[in-house]
């Protein structure tokens, strides 16, 4: 028997009620190490199976430990935390992966790579092994904005049979206990530049005669869900920055008078929509830092030693004086709005006159208010605290 320290290689499988498929991985991935002189183990990380997927597991010599709460990625930071081997590559245990065919993900590990991908595109998809949704929309357009955004080279953002250096994937901390796990996983590889390859894999029709647990469009929004909240640029800040200058800049310049240009005349019509988009836009932006904040106290993001520079030197105190410092020129602006209407007797005005005030005053105090608040929330963010202490792992 190999001894646990010796162990080079876990093979991990999610399992929940898979007692149709899980014999023959497992049959699969024994051979595999069995031929390949791989030394290693099978673990089955149970979901709360209730088809007797255990029993299966543990009588064709494959360890089992227990899932102490519900969810895909639940069941692999479980099975990441009872591996003994030092590299770690895992797989659906519905047959759709080929566990007989691991060589290249092993020969990448040995040499160097924290995480290796697999690619069913480069591979080979067999007829009816992924719907046509995943295969031209779901899966490309997915890998395109994960592309995009994290830059990890990897052409198939979501194929489930990858392998990886089992310390470097802890040392990231995972947290999410869904389908997003898939996409946690790759994303703060790229952000903590990790070394990440990608191997042609196949994938077959699964041997499952139900359904399986994936759901298209809700589980397909939540990992779009999930990168867009690791991209807060692209979210919050690009579109944030556009919409405060574009705002800003047609208040100030209406301010002091109607403009035309190519023969259409902008006024304070198009002054109250320019301080609305403003104040989107600074939404934006201030959700961004909060955002930032909360990822980052959570162990979602990585915290960046520039980042971590500028949380040093901010404070909600200083926050509360730059939003109070803007809902005071709101204010002052307002007051000379009324002055200039006691010069007048409080007698009729001319309300475009009267409106090209108003809005530079109003976006003031709008914008200082907001920074009040988020100042506070930031504040409550921030906050030391108690850690968590972390699940137990239950083996059997």
């Amino acid at each position: 028997m190999t001894d646990k320290h010796d162990i080079e290689l876990t093979i991990l499988m999610p399992c929940l009620n898979e007692a149709e498929t899980l014999a023959t991985c497992i049959e699969k991935a024994h051979g595999y190490l069995d031929r390949s002189h791989v030394s290693g183990e099978v673990l089955i990380s149970d979901n709360g199976s209730t088809d007797g997927s255990q029993e299966i597991a543990r009588n064709l010599g494959a360890r089992v430990s227990t899932a102490p709460r519900r969810g895909y990625g639940a069941a692999l930071i479980n099975g990441i935390e009872a591996a003994r081997g030092r590299y770690i590559i895992m797989g659906d245990a519905d047959d759709s992966y080929d566990f007989t065919a691991l060589d290249p993900f092993v020969g990448k590990l040995r040499e160097g790579s924290d995480l290796v991908m697999g690619n069913r595109f480069a591979g080979g998809i067999a007829p009816g092994a992924m719907p046509p949704l995943h295969k031209y929309l779901g899966n490309p357009v997915l890998s395109f904005i994960g592309q995009l955004f994290f830059r990890p080279n990897v052409r198939d953002f979501h194929c489930g049979l990858r392998g990886f250096n089992r310390d470097r994937i802890r040392d990231l901390d995972l947290q999410t206990t869904g389908m997003e796990f898939a996409s946690e996983m790759v994303v703060k590889a790229s952000l903590a530049r990790y070394r990440i390859d990608e191997v042609p894999t196949t994938l077959k029709k699964d041997g499952r005669s139900r359904p399986p647990h994936l759901r298209s469009w809700h589980d397909g929004w939540r990992h779009l869900r999930f990168l867009l909240l690791f991209a807060p640029r692209w979210l919050f800040v690009y579109p944030g920055l556009i919409a405060v200058l574009l705002g800003a800049i047609a208040v100030g310049v209406l301010s002091f008078g109607g403009v035309e240009i190519g023969g259409i005349g902008f006024d304070v019509t198009t002054m109250v929509y320019a301080s609305a988009l403003c104040v989107i836009g600074y939404q934006s932006l201030l959700f961004f830092w909060l955002t930032k904040l909360f990822a980052t106290q959570e162990g979602f993001l990585p915290a960046s030693d520039r980042y971590r520079a500028i949380v040093a030197r901010w404070s909600a105190e200083r926050g509360l004086l730059a939003g109070l410092a803007l809902f005071a020129l709101g204010v002052i602006i307002g007051v000379v709005q009324v002055v200039r209407w006691g010069g007048l007797d409080f007698g009729p005005q001319d309300a475009a006159d009267v409106v090209r005030i108003a809005i530079p005053s109003s976006l003031g105090i709008i914008l200082g208010f907001q920074t009040v608040l988020m100042s506070f929330f930031s504040g409550v963010l921030t906050t030391p605290r108690r850690e968590q202490k972390p699940e137990a792992v239950i083996e059997t």
